[in-house]
């Protein structure tokens, strides 16, 4: 696999468009995985009666800011470059 760090705005429209598509499942595929795994911890904590459990499955979710963020870039660029 090529790995490139080109800019966003150094980007063409369709790298833009193929990026936010990949980005976008990988966040949908790990959003999945990890509220499978939330779950899980949920009853583990429920069941053996350790909350730490519980604030650690609750953690899982701020990994997916840095995702979360790059698609909205994405989106941004777009519509910058569309409205030109």
């Amino acid at each position: 696999m090529k790995y490139d760090n080109k800019k966003w705005s150094d980007m063409t429209l369709e790298e833009l468009y193929k990026k936010k598509t990949v980005i976008k499942s990988a966040a949908i595929g790990l959003g999945i995985v990890m509220i499978f795994a939330t779950s899980i911890l949920f009853y583990v904590a429920i069941t053996e009666k350790k909350p730490a459990l519980a604030v650690i499955s609750v953690g899982f979710f701020m990994s997916l800011l840095p995702i979360i963020i790059s698609i909205n870039q994405i989106n941004k660029e777009i519509k910058s470059r569309e409205s030109k």
